[in-house]
């Protein structure tokens, strides 16, 4: 009789195993409230030390006194997703101090799926000039729409930017997951650190940022002094939705957009480097 009892507790147990595994929850859908940091100051600095006219008549906006300038600007961002799809939308600021948790760079923590489809900030979002951008990520076509407001709203369309990275050893704690770093760099160099989890398997991440098994919950970009951290993670149940466009919008590619700003000294055309120029475009346009 002790022998049976012993067989079958020994049962019980192996039974008990692949029942506490299903309570892992990798999920598909969700959205993810992004603080966008942005050392203004250092930036600043960084433009000057590069300065050529143009960048000397931005500084005369600021009184040339860089040191008159805020050391840091933040803004908040809600990037909804599902398997297939990004949409990052600026969030307005009552809604975004209120999201804010400030003195934690992990921040936040793991929701729950809701019934809800989006958080409140998901419909009061802002389109107030060429800061507040829309941006959409089809992950299955490898393409990107960015959603910018100028002399008028445009819609660019481009491939995802291919980025090559780099996997370390180094992980930290972003918003309660565990995130892996790796580092990063574009076709054009420019440097990225993302940390990405692949407790969420969507290969996604802020300002059109991609590419890794695992959804991107930070990146830093020390050569732009800007960073982006996950500071909530809430699951839903819902797609990612497809009436974000604006249909006033003119909708044209990215290199059709550069085009038209070649000559436009405001936004950086006529420069005696087209190259530079159309970097600085793209990367002030993405970041």
């Amino acid at each position: 009789m002790t022998r049976y009892l012993y067989i079958l507790c020994l049962a019980c147990c192996l039974l008990a195993q692949p029942l506490s595994a299903q309570h892992a929850y990798f999920p598909l859908k969700g959205i993810i409230s992004f603080e966008k940091e942005v050392y203004t100051r250092a930036r600043l600095r960084e433009m000057a030390s590069k300065s050529d006219n143009q960048n000397r008549g931005m500084m005369m906006r600021f009184g040339g006194n860089i040191d008159d300038v805020p050391e840091k600007s933040s803004s908040m961002f809600t990037l909804q997703f599902d398997e297939d799809e990004t949409l990052m939308l600026a969030v307005e600021e009552d809604e975004s101090n209120s999201n804010r948790r400030p003195g934690n760079t992990g921040g936040g923590g793991r929701g729950r799926p809701q019934n809800n489809t989006r958080p409140q900030q998901m419909g009061r979002t802002s389109m107030r000039g060429a800061q507040d951008k829309v941006f959409y990520q089809n992950l299955t076509e490898a393409s990107s729409e960015i959603q910018i407001e100028l002399d008028e709203k445009y819609i660019l369309k481009d491939s995802l930017q291919q980025i090559t990275w780099r996997f370390t050893n180094e992980y930290r704690d972003i918003a309660g997951y565990e995130c892996r770093r790796v580092n990063g760099s574009t076709p054009d160099s420019l440097y990225i650190v993302a940390f990405y989890t692949d407790q969420i398997p969507v290969s996604g991440g802020p300002a059109l940022v991609h590419g890794l098994p695992g959804m991107i919950l930070g990146i830093a970009i020390p050569e732009m002094h800007i960073n982006y951290w996950a500071r909530k993670v809430d699951f839903v149940v819902d797609n990612v939705p497809k009436s974000w466009r604006d249909k006033k919008s003119k909708e044209m590619t990215m290199e059709s957009f550069f085009k038209s700003l070649e000559n436009n000294r405001i936004f950086g055309g006529g420069g005696s480097n087209r190259n530079q120029t159309r970097r600085n475009l793209l990367e002030n346009l993405i970041y």
